[in-house]
Formats: structure tokens, C-alpha cells, sequence
């Protein structure tokens, strides 16, 4: 068994304040919260214990010092940012003249996932700044074949985020099917896409399809309301109950992730309860 592996399966069992129960949940779908859904005066330990109530399984890019407190809660990180590609990522793997300098970090990344038992690092592809995106594919297939032997040794899936022009202009990975076959083109299953449904509205459109058009390359969801990245109910223009039962239909075993914050006026644990109901497929 991987230390990853080990980690997960000897989490801690949930822990709940007295008197309190988890609400029960279907399970076909696996979903986290990050710190941003919530009111930022909570403690993460208070986080936690909510996230534990709602039935979540853990958080998005946590800070490493929290990673503790997760397995203290039953709960695990369910992705990390790879300080390889840092924000605001303009600088990504499409850069081929930073890969022999990244590549040990990017190694490093996957170890410190591995040990921490988070199953997904995410990579930034970082902005074309005019080069082309055949070239820009080629630097990421090139940059990823020489770590993607790390990761399946590791037992760590390294997602390739596609990023909107609306929040990250310039980003060479702001379609599914250029992913897609980036995905192809490397040819190992700890390389994968993270479909950031916000920004995938934004570019393409077209949800539930291009989910089901590219649900082997998908490791990762990430879910917002559009416009504005706030809460995903009825205030905005996606239906998410029907994007939730497409990917639960489609068998995915991975974690779909809340990243959106709570708008003005809004009470976020409601706004939370509410957003994993719909979720709930």
C-alpha cells in the first residue's frame, strides 16, 4: 500500500461537536469545500467541523500547516497548488526555457502530496504571451512526460487546470480540447485535466457535453456560479443539479470542489448547505 494511500484509508473518523450529526448524503459524488465559502472570521477547525456536518469530504488547496487538522476531522486535502507554476501563473509549464529548473520542484510537489495523503496537485499551464498553442502543447507534453513516471510511482494525479480569460487572461489552457489532447498526446493516467466548470462556461459552453465528450481525461471538478464566481443556485445561469447527476451518471470517483465565494448580503454557511444539496446528485 502507498503512504498515500495509507494516510487516507487511517484517517481519523469524523469528528462532531456534541449533539451534532452529519447530514446523510447519497454518495455518488464526492465534494470539498475550500476556506473561501466561508465566513473568513471562522477558525479552520470550525471549517472543519461544518464541512464534517454537510458531509464533505475535505477541503481544496488548504494551507500544508492544516493538513493535520483535516486528518484530525476525517477529512483529507483533496488538492494542492504545485509551487512549480505559483500565482498568479503567469509563468506555467508552456514555458520550456523554466522546465529544468521547475522539474524538481514540481517532483518535490508530489512527494509532499504523496506523504500528505492529497491525492491531486494541481499545474498551471501559464499564459502564451504570443506563442502559438501547437507549440505551447508541445512544451506542456514535454514537460509532463518527465514527471509523469514520478506521479505513478507516487500514486498522484497531476491535473492541468483550464483557466478563463475572464480571471486568468492568456492562459494557454483555457479550452477543453486543447487539454484533452494534451492529456492524450502524454498518455498517463496521473495526467489528467481539473474542468473548472466556471471557466469552462466562460470558453466553451456546451457543460454537460463536453463532460461526457471528455470524461477520461477529467480527474478533478471545480464548481462557481457565473457570473460573478458566487453561489450556484437559482441567481445564476447554469443548472447545476443536471451537471451534477451528468457526472455522477458517468461513474466519476474523484472530488468536485466548491470554488466560489459567497456574494454580498449572503449568509455563507446557508449559501454552503444549499450549494452541496444541489450537488447532492
Amino acid at each position: 500500500m502507498r503512504r498515500r494511500d495509507f494516510i487516507a484509508a487511517s484517517a481519523a473518523p469524523a469528528v462532531l461537536a456534541p449533539g451534532q450529526t452529519s447530514i446523510p448524503r447519497k454518495g455518488r459524488l464526492k465534494q470539498s469545500a475550500m476556506t473561501r465559502n466561508f465566513n473568513p472570521a471562522m477558525s479552520f477547525e470550525d471549517m472543519c467541523r461544518e464541512a464534517v456536518r454537510l458531509g464533505l469530504k475535505g477541503f481544496d488547496t488548504p494551507a500544508d500547516a492544516n493538513w493535520p487538522i483535516l486528518r484530525k476531522y476525517g477529512l483529507i486535502p483533496t488538492l494542492s497548488l504545485a509551487t512549480a507554476t505559483p500565482l498568479p501563473f503567469r509563468d506555467g509549464i508552456v514555458r520550456r526555457d523554466i522546465h529544468d529548473r521547475i522539474e524538481p520542484i514540481m517532483r518535490a510537489d508530489i512527494d509532499r502530496c504523496a506523504a500528505g495523503g492529497c491525492p491531486t496537485v494541481g499545474v498551471a499551464g501559464g499564459q502564451r504571451l504570443g506563442m502559438s498553442y501547437e507549440e505551447g502543447a508541445d512544451n506542456c507534453v514535454a514537460f509532463f512526460n518527465r514527471v509523469k513516471a514520478h506521479a505513478e510511482d507516487k500514486g498522484v494525479t497531476i491535473v492541468i487546470e483550464i483557466q478563463s480569460r475572464f480571471d486568468r487572461p492568456d492562459q494557454v489552457c483555457d479550452h477543453v480540447a486543447w487539454g484533452a489532447e494534451v492529456c492524450r498526446r502524454v498518455n498517463s493516467p496521473r495526467v489528467r485535466l481539473l474542468f473548472d466548470i466556471y471557466h469552462v462556461q466562460v470558453m466553451d459552453g456546451d457543460i454537460c457535453r463536453n463532460i461526457q465528450d471528455n470524461f477520461q481525461w477529467i480527474a478533478h471538478f471545480h464548481a462557481g456560479g457565473i457570473p460573478g464566481r458566487h453561489e450556484i443556485d437559482g441567481t445564476q445561469e447554469l443548472n447545476y443539479r443536471f451537471i451534477a447527476k451528468t457526472i455522477a451518471d458517468l461513474g466519476f470517483t474523484g472530488y468536485v470542489a466548491h470554488e466560489w465565494t459567497p456574494a454580498p448580503g449572503r449568509d455563507a454557511m446557508q449559501s454552503l448547505a444549499e450549494a452541496v444539496d444541489i450537488m447532492d446528485a
